[in-house]
């Protein structure tokens, strides 16, 4: 440790080493002049240790001591010899300098020596980090040169050898011997340079990307302080946009990085070690493939490269397993969400989803079952696993049809083309359950996207619609590609047909859909030149209701007259169970049954005289008017009155039960477009009410009316569940009403105050003798109650629009047979008694009634039984003769009267 005089001025103390005086170190006490030793600041300890400063000149010793003897250093001091002059006039010079220097000038020097001091051992921490990589690199390169040197003494060896070697054959070959010796050594030297130009070659490899990353770096930090982006983030930006565009960018990546590190490792084995490139390059593969392979390298020189060979080899490996787990999860992911392309072609494709999916699938499914089975592709915006599950959990059997399940927007071209939408034989559009016009609207735009595949289409459109005003829109888009049905429309005016006739909604139900029969149009050339009467009985298993004629330009002409001739290219609309199930035979052996006179009904007025009275003497009387209820509101009410007005007779009622308020009732009506003074036959009455509260049905005369419409209430049709809970509980309160006021014969008296299931049953069916009451029913699951109850008809609304949907789907012609059908002009279907056509008794078979029935310009499809719950349309074994009940019906196909 040094020691300074304390007298001596700070200015002076700027000296790397210094001794004390010889008289200083052996004395024990200090003079009576001197003052107390102080150790010297951190500033000069430090100077001291770095060795960067040196003492400009020495210190002088104390005047008392200028004359002692130079004196031996102590050990302490590492025995360093020095001499050091004391020069008392310059030590009295500097102290007077001192003492003229204020103290605040000294205190200023002090705290500007401190600054310099910290930042001089900041810079030195800094260099001291900086040097790190550097002495690695020292002690890497050193290594190598070791090796090096190694190699060459080892070369070296060799040399001296194969030289001897030579020189013992020149006793032999002494022509020759300058030659061989000549081309070893200058084989040897340019094989000696090749290998250590291929080792520095490797190095520049590695280093390079070393360099330009630090380069990259350095330009960033240079332009920090300025506005313009740093060049690291421009690369990261142009890296993340080519790997987002070109997809096979990292597998691509990953082998040109692996073709390197092969290339460089195997370059750098050839400068280590005495093997050909082509023997490295395969060894550099191995190391790379598998990291044990490098075991048996021997020497510095080939174990380090052979070890960073194979640290690479494993980072590549683990950034491909990455990538190939990446990809798997990718591919898997995409299956899932149902992102991947469908390849089939004449399929049929169900765009949208709704609760009418499971009865459409069904019917598809049935239809295909003729055709060894099918493929059916559904797409809509929900998860694909969510659709598998749903549709899993479908109660029916799939018969060899595939049905496959798609994410997507249907308004999208590129999720259209993801489901093969040209090559599809047939697409349906669903409505979506809620908003109409929402409904409506995207069901337009789906038809937009549809008709501006550039492929085209194959098939044809099949699209549900929730409102009618909207059909000409959807037409005019689409044009000859569209085939529209209306739901509302459609179950509307069937409801009104089925309160008319009692069981007409079963006979619709087995003839709309594939389970039973339907309808199919073909063409037969065998029976071209024949009228429409002998092809009426020319087939055993069909029943013919039509005829497509081309000199009609292709229109379905419905029950055409007995003396239309077939011509060529003219089809036959059939009611069959299948297209392949029937086919034209010879006319069967009939009766002259068509020369048989029936007795008409006449209309001219009668007097009646009704003598005494009897408690069912209003069912005695004949009405000419009717009595309809309407209980609840739907959105096309103005289009059910419209067709109800042209089916009613004049001086008919109609009464409108709901919670809508009258003057918001007449609003909505005529907004829809009904003009109240267009109607000629009913009169409208309006009662306000809800419909599941019994005092408010108890204010209706419901045992007058005589058919009662319970339709799915507007405000609840989002919610089959829901609007059928409605449903059924507004007609178990109608039907105990009617019960009660209604007169009920009991066979057994019943005990007052008991209850008897028999007797409540009894009740309510008499009550449906009197009145017909149709509910519209949206689950199918409801349909089992009120057939087992037997107290009301009902109308499957959901599943018969998807019943005419899968028919128009396979068939795009038989939308015109069912417009005409459901219309209330034209043809329609309808329940005859059979005393129109036969006798009481009278024993004929199907054909003689068919013709007995053309008579009256009709077509009979169909028989019930009196003893039977269910119509039988198109009958087996039509030859088969029986006796039939003037208590029977017959379906049948007729012009409205």
């Amino acid at each position: 440790m040094s020691f300074m005089d304390p007298d001596q001025p700070s200015s002076s103390c700027n000296r790397d080493w210094f001794f004390p005086s010889p008289s200083f170190i052996h004395s024990t006490h200090p003079t009576p002049t001197s003052r107390t030793l102080k150790p010297p600041k951190k500033f000069y300890s430090s100077a001291r240790r770095s060795g960067s400063q040196k003492i400009p000149y020495p210190l002088e010793p104390p005047l008392s001591q200028k004359s002692t003897p130079i004196l031996p250093l102590d050990n302490r001091y590492g025995g360093i010899p020095r001499r050091i002059d004391f020069d008392r006039t310059r030590d009295k010079m500097q102290r007077s300098d001192d003492e003229t220097i204020p103290t605040e000038k000294k205190n200023l020097v002090e705290e500007k020596t401190t600054t310099i001091v910290g930042r001089l051992k900041s810079c030195f921490r800094w260099n001291r980090r900086n040097l790190v990589f550097p002495v690695i690199l020292t002690i890497f390169f050193y290594l190598l040169r070791k090796n090096f040197n190694l190699q060459g003494q080892v070369k070296d060896s060799e040399e001296q050898i194969l030289i001897l070697k030579l020189r013992l054959q020149e006793c032999n070959l002494p022509d020759s011997v300058h030659i061989i010796n000549s081309n070893a050594e200058e084989n040897f030297i340019s094989t000696e340079s090749l290998r250590t130009l291929a080792l520095i070659f490797s190095l520049l490899l590695l280093s390079t990307p070393f360099l330009i990353f630090k380069y990259v770096d350095y330009v960033s930090k240079t332009r920090r302080s300025s506005k313009e982006v740093s060049l690291n983030k421009q690369l990261e930006y142009h890296v993340d946009v080519f790997l987002s565009v070109h997809p096979y960018t990292k597998p691509s990546a990953l082998l040109i990085a692996t073709l390197l590190l092969i290339f460089i490792g195997g370059v750098a084995l050839f400068g280590v070690t005495d093997d050909g490139l082509a023997d490295c390059l395969w060894l550099s593969w191995t190391y790379v493939a598998s990291s044990g392979n490098h075991a048996d390298s021997e020497g510095i020189g080939p174990r380090l490269v052979s070890i960073s060979i194979s640290f690479g080899g494993m980072l590549i490996f683990a950034m491909m397993l990455g990538l190939v787990s990446d990809a798997i999860s990718e591919k898997l992911d995409s299956l899932r969400k149902g992102k991947s392309e469908v390849v089939e072609s004449s399929h049929t494709l169900i765009l949208g989803w709704s609760e009418k999916l499971g009865t459409l699938l069904n019917q598809l499914v049935i239809a295909n079952e003729s055709l060894g089975g099918g493929t059916v592709v559904v797409m809509a915006e929900r998860d694909k696993e969510e659709m598998e599950l749903d549709i899993a959990k479908m109660e029916f059997d799939f018969r060899e049809t595939s049905v496959i399940c798609r994410s997507g927007n249907p308004c999208i071209l590129a999720d259209l083309k993801k489901v093969s939408v040209s090559k599809a034989r047939a697409i349906i559009v669903l409505a979506e359950d809620g908003n109409a016009d929402q409904s409506d609207a995207r069901a337009l735009r789906t038809v937009l996207s549809l008709t501006g595949v550039k492929e085209g289409l194959r098939g044809h459109i099949v699209v549900e619609l929730s409102d009618l005003d909207n059909e000409v829109l959807v037409k005019l888009v689409g044009g000859e590609l569209v085939e529209t049905v209306v739901a509302h429309d459609v179950i509307g005016r069937l409801m009104i047909q089925c309160a008319r006739q009692p069981g007409l909604a079963q006979i619709w139900e087995d003839i709309l859909g594939f389970e039973n029969c339907e309808f199919y149009i073909k063409r037969w050339p065998g029976l071209d030149g024949m009228c429409f009467e002998d092809v009426l009985i020319s087939f055993a298993d069909a029943i013919p209701c039509g005829v497509k004629s081309v000199a009609c330009g292709g229109k379905i002409i419905l029950n055409p007259d007995d003396s239309y001739v077939l011509q060529e290219g003219d089809e036959v609309l059939v009611i069959a169970e299948d297209d392949d199930t029937y086919a034209p035979t010879t006319l069967p052996m009939v009766k002259e049954a068509s020369l048989i006179e029936i007795i008409r009904p006449t209309k001219e007025p009668q007097k009646i005289l009704l003598c005494g009275w009897r408690r069912d003497i209003d069912d005695m009387i004949v009405k000419l008017h009717e009595k309809i209820l309407f209980c609840g509101w739907r959105r096309d009410m103005e289009d059910m009155i419209m067709v109800l007005d042209a089916f009613l007779a004049p001086e008919s009622e109609l009464w409108m039960f709901n919670e809508v308020p009258e003057n918001d009732r007449v609003k909505k009506l005529t907004d829809g477009g009904l003009d109240f003074d267009r109607l000629m036959n009913i009169t409208l009455v309006h009662r306000e009410g809800n419909a599941v509260i019994r005092r408010n049905l108890e204010s209706l005369p419901l045992e007058t009316f005589d058919s009662i419409l319970i339709l799915a209430d507007e405000s609840v049709e989002d919610s089959a569940i829901q609007a059928d809970s409605r449903s059924l509980a507004t007609l178990l309160l109608i039907r105990d009403i009617q019960a009660k006021r209604l007169p009920y014969s009991k066979e057994t008296p019943i005990h007052r105050g008991a209850f008897s299931k028999v007797s409540w049953m009894g009740e309510m069916q008499q009550a449906s003798d009197k009145s017909v009451i149709i509910s519209e029913i949206l689950d199918p699951r409801t349909k089992n109650l009120l057939s087992m109850s037997k107290i009301s008809d009902y109308v499957l609304s959901n599943e018969l629009v998807s019943m005419a949907l899968a028919m128009v789907a396979e068939d795009r012609q038989i939308n015109d047979v069912l417009e005409e059908l459901f219309a209330e002009e034209g043809n329609e279907m309808h329940i005859r008694q059979a005393n129109l056509y036969l006798h009481e008794e009278e024993e004929l078979n199907f054909f003689e009634v068919l013709l007995r029935a053309r008579q009256r310009k009709e077509i009979v499809i169909g028989y019930r039984l009196a003893n039977a719950e269910r119509a039988v349309i198109n009958p087996p074994n039509k030859s088969e003769r029986r006796n039939w009940s003037s208590k029977d019906a017959f379906v049948v196909i007729a012009e409205k009267e």
